[in-house]
């Protein structure tokens, strides 16, 4: 069973209670309690809380906590433990470099440097504009087309440390050429 929100959820609840989000995240609460027992669905409401919000902030945290009955220290538990969920903001294009072996040996350092340098931000960071976040990953299983980036959901392969420039320019205006 769901419990209902009576009391506030987080120290600035009232603020929280008027954002979109705490709609769509009760919705989705809602809808899978319809469907039966809420036990072990923890990982799959952050998971929508992240889609929704795009992060998960310690008053997403307090809600679904609020809304599941549990302590809020077994949700934050939860959301460090997996590196899948951040508690900081992405920008509106997440580039992730390869660094797995194919990817390395090839040069994804050297590629991972030069967006740091032209980003001016380091891997899990976020430019100050919210435009870049970066991100250095193992593996993303595209082993042959070393070095690899990924950016959002468009992937570029082969790439070199010189086509890092031409890359960030096209999501500069907006686009994702």
């Amino acid at each position: 069973m769901v419990a209902e929100v009576k009391e506030p959820c987080c120290q600035d609840c009232q603020a929280c209670s008027q954002q979109p989000w705490m709609v769509e995240i009760d919705a989705f609460i809602d809808e899978l309690a319809g469907r039966g027992s809420l036990d072990g669905k923890l990982i799959a409401i952050l998971h929508r809380a992240q889609e929704i919000v795009g992060y998960l902030p310690a008053e997403v945290q307090a809600h679904v906590a609020r809304r599941l009955s549990i302590p809020p220290a077994k949700v934050y538990g939860v959301v460090t433990f997996y590196s899948f969920f951040t508690m900081i903001p992405k920008g509106s294009y997440v580039v992730n470099v390869c660094m797995g072996t194919a990817c390395f040996v090839v040069g994804a350092d050297a590629v991972l440097n030069e967006f740091k340098r032209l980003l001016g931000i380091e891997a899990g960071q976020t430019t100050p504009d919210g435009l870049f976040s970066l991100n250095a990953l193992r593996c993303v299983g595209a082993c042959g087309l070393a070095p690899v980036v990924v950016v959002n959901e468009k992937m570029y392969g082969k790439i070199a440390s010189k086509d890092v420039a031409g890359i960030i320019e096209s999501y500069k205006g907006g686009g994702s050429k």
